[in-house]
């Protein structure tokens, strides 16, 4: 993999704070791979400087890391999302290891980060200044530091700094991207892409829907969407989608789910044959569903492309 630089702004607590000299983030106003050959930004220094409100100051930050080498510092885990955020790289490309070791749990409120402890003690100066403490996250918001070209996103609070979104994707109220996560074309996202998970063009992501990730859980297998798939309202899935696949709303398709090959040839016993869905893991256009009269979940082959997204909302 290459490397990556970036010239911005560094959020470091001053002496006043309960944790001096502790860097909270890092906002990089220009990115790029490999060497850098960007002169200094004069424009940066005249942002930069003390903010007593915060107990923090800002100053000027220079960096250039080897993107396959574990993270090393703030700035550096900063830059790495940035990246992600500025489609220079896609999820699962770059080496994350020790990410949240060096993302302190900040205070994020509507004039920067700060300390959590230091907003506690200096609530009667924060309400002074019409400051609001908005969370408490290792994540801040995408769009407090980069604004995806070609993109809407209805509520910005869910939506985390290093979500991948590419063109053309419409993330509504209820839609949810996780770092290291998101979209490699126009896609509609109306439910919850963890973190490891790609979705892939004109691919449509339900309401309420929901898909597994690596965080949590012991599971080591990255979840991926296909191509013009569909994800139902209130479905989720702990296995890949291939192209112009679709599961039926409100169905939960988990690695172990067994589920019964309808178009299969019987069995001697005049059965339809069932295998866990690991094994269709992945498999383009496959159709998911749960029978109303059994219970079962079933799948079938379809042909033909998966849905066709409304041009008009991913323009």
């Amino acid at each position: 993999m290459s490397s990556v630089w970036g010239i911005g702004l560094a959020t470091i607590t001053t002496a006043e704070s309960a944790a001096p000299d502790t860097v909270l983030d890092a906002w990089f106003a220009r990115v790029g791979l490999g060497e850098s050959d960007a002169d200094d930004d004069p424009a940066l220094e005249s942002y930069a400087g003390a903010d007593e409100r915060r107990a923090v100051r800002t100053e000027i930050v220079r960096l250039s890391l080897d993107l396959d080498a574990p993270v090393a510092s703030t700035p550096d885990a900063y830059l790495r999302l940035h990246a992600l955020s500025h489609l220079l790289v896609r999820p699962n490309e770059i080496n994350l290891e020790g990410v949240f070791a060096h993302l302190p749990t900040n205070a994020w409120t509507n004039g920067g980060p700060m300390l959590p402890q230091d907003a506690a003690r200096l609530r009667p100066m924060l309400l002074r200044h019409g400051l609001q403490v908005q969370g408490l996250d290792k994540f801040p918001r995408l769009t407090d530091y980069v604004q995806p070209e070609g993109v809407r996103i209805a509520d910005a609070s869910r939506v985390r700094l290093g979500a991948h979104l590419s063109p053309g994707t419409t993330v509504m109220h209820e839609g949810f991207v996780n770092f290291n996560a998101g979209t490699l074309g126009p896609a509609m996202v109306e439910g919850r892409i963890s973190q490891g998970v790609v979705v892939g063009a004109n691919s449509d992501i339900g309401a309420g829907a929901s898909i597994m990730g690596t965080l949590s859980g012991g599971g080591s297998h990255r979840v991926s969407i296909g191509e013009r798939a569909l994800l139902g309202a209130n479905a989720g899935i702990g296995i890949s989608l291939g192209d112009d696949s679709v599961v039926e709303a409100g169905l939960y398709v988990t690695a172990g789910s067994k589920v019964v090959l309808s178009d299969a040839p019987r069995t001697a016993d005049g059965a339809r044959p069932t295998v866990k869905a690991a094994e269709l893991s992945g498999r383009p256009g496959v159709l998911f569903w749960r029978n109303s009269v059994t219970g079962a979940i079933e799948a079938k082959s379809r042909t033909g492309h998966g849905v066709t997204l409304n041009d008009a909302l991913h323009a």
